[in-house]
């Protein structure tokens, strides 16, 4: 797809971000009230060392998908490591190198920060993504777990 473009997320990208998110949501089944869509909108504009950071994938003017991701420190390394949040493409065009684009921009930036490691995770019935993610990733053998919802 050579007219792809990968870029940073930009303050006049909020509505279309904000489409390509909640397909992503939906996708994982899940929902975020308006204050969460605002407040993670505002941190990925941010400045803080620690703010999430994202890209678009522009095609033919109009954004097609979303990576986010963000850097923190690591018990096991000295250097930062890198945690791909979210990934989506529209499923109008998934198979046609979209997902592959944004992992490797997210790749490029965590080496330009000296940050060596990059992972993700995902849901098992997500397929297609796995993939792909086996092309570009190696499987880990963690399990994760998180605190039950209150």
């Amino acid at each position: 797809m050579s007219d792809l473009v990968i870029r940073p997320i930009v303050a006049s990208d909020e509505s279309e971000w904000r489409r390509l998110w909640t397909g992503y949501l939906e996708f994982y089944k899940s929902k975020v009230s308006d204050d969460v869509y605002a407040s993670t909108f505002a941190r990925l504009l941010g400045n803080e060392p620690y703010d999430p950071k994202g890209f678009l994938a522009v095609l033919d003017g109009r954004p097609v998908g979303l990576v986010h991701y963000f850097f923190h420190r690591h018990c096991w390394r000295i250097e930062n490591v890198c945690y791909l949040q979210d990934l989506f493409a529209d499923p109008a065009i998934r198979g046609k190198g979209v997902g592959r684009a944004l992992i490797e921009a997210v790749y490029r930036v965590a080496d330009e920060a000296g940050c060596p490691s990059v992972y993700w995770t995902t849901q098992e019935f997500n397929y297609a993504g796995r993939m792909l993610y086996d092309r570009i990733g190696e499987k880990t053998p963690f399990i994760k777990y998180q605190r039950p919802a209150g």
